[in-house]
């Protein structure tokens, strides 16, 4: 593979959240810098850079990616979605974050568009899963604030609403 010097852009054209888009990116331009500053989708956070945290989280191809480990013309030709690409409308809600809102599930909403995403691939991949493989998931994902519970409330309410079960009683524990 040839190197190409680093003052080059390089034009990336991508599906977004099912949407034609494109933007000029440097060789070495994380996905997440694309992301935000080349495309304005501002919902995939940076946080750790070293694809610890789980705040990037992205598909990439139908396939989970931390935005911060991959190089944003690696998706050229590719279908990325977004936390953005979660919502049916700009003005409403998706399923998941409906019940994330409902259970309080974020608080500073930092990590809350990596988690969305990961749960939201999980749910279409495993659509009654258990609590445990909800919480194993979930250790791909840092959170300061929530203590996870009211996340893992979310989630299962959304999976039980998925799944077409009726809405369970909602406990103070």
């Amino acid at each position: 593979m040839s190197r190409l010097p680093a003052d080059q852009h390089h034009a990336v054209r991508l599906m977004l959240n099912g949407k034609p888009c494109s933007g000029d990116a440097e060789p070495r331009m994380l996905l997440t810098d694309f992301l935000r500053h080349e495309i304005g989708a501002t919902g995939t956070h940076v946080g750790c850079e070293h694809g610890v945290c789980g705040a990037c989280t992205v598909e990439i191809d139908g396939k989970l990616a931390r935005a911060c480990l991959t190089l944003a013309v690696q998706v050229d030709g590719c279908a990325v979605r977004t936390v953005e690409g979660l919502a049916p409308a700009p003005d409403r809600l998706g399923l998941l974050q409906a019940a994330f809102k409902r259970n309080h599930a974020l608080q500073c909403g930092f990590c809350t568009a990596g988690i969305l995403m990961s749960l939201d691939h999980f749910l279409r991949e495993v659509p009654k899963p258990s609590e445990q493989e909800v919480r194993d998931l979930l250790t791909g994902h840092l959170c300061r604030c929530t203590g996870y519970t009211p996340i893992l409330r979310a989630a299962m309410e959304a999976a039980a609403e998925l799944a077409g079960e009726p809405a369970k009683e909602k406990s103070d524990a």
